[in-house]
């Protein structure tokens, strides 16, 4: 990965956040990212537990898609979902802090497939995630020295 590629991934995952109201209203936050992989976290609150008094499996699916946008925006190329998964090994409590990091498993032309590994602090596996992307036209953020006609 070169440094050019590393700056790029950072400054889109700068912009995506900005711009990303989800994320925020829920908590999310963006700990890493870079071509292909980014890493968020977010704390199940009480308004993400369900009637079993366990973490809302939307909420975790929330998380892990959330991740999955931004490994597959880093690269600066407007990519959304066509396709995704989530199989729930074991159940979030209230107050866990859930992390997950996603990974580019296969890109080629304008689809890629990611997956998507959400942990609690523990290191239990409460999600595991695969989403399948399409990239669209256009870039996530402006390109320095590039027209904008």
């Amino acid at each position: 990965m070169t440094t050019d590629a590393q700056s790029l991934a950072e400054a889109v995952g700068r912009g995506m956040y900005e711009r990303d109201h989800c994320a925020q209203a829920h908590g999310i936050e963006l700990l890493e990212i870079a071509p292909g992989y980014s890493r968020m976290s977010m704390t199940v609150r009480k308004d993400m537990v369900n009637g079993h008094d366990i973490g809302h499996g939307g909420m975790t699916f929330t998380l892990a898609d959330t991740a999955f946008a931004y490994a597959c925006n880093a690269a600066n190329e407007v990519t959304v979902a066509a396709g995704c998964s989530i199989t729930f090994p074991a159940p979030a409590r209230l107050g866990d802090l859930l992390t997950a990091e996603c990974r580019e498993v296969h890109k080629r032309g304008r689809s890629g497939v990611y997956d998507v590994t959400v942990t609690s602090q523990d290191g239990t596996v409460v999600g595991l995630f695969r989403g399948q992307s399409a990239r669209l036209a256009g870039s996530v953020i402006p390109v320095p020295g590039a027209s904008h006609a």
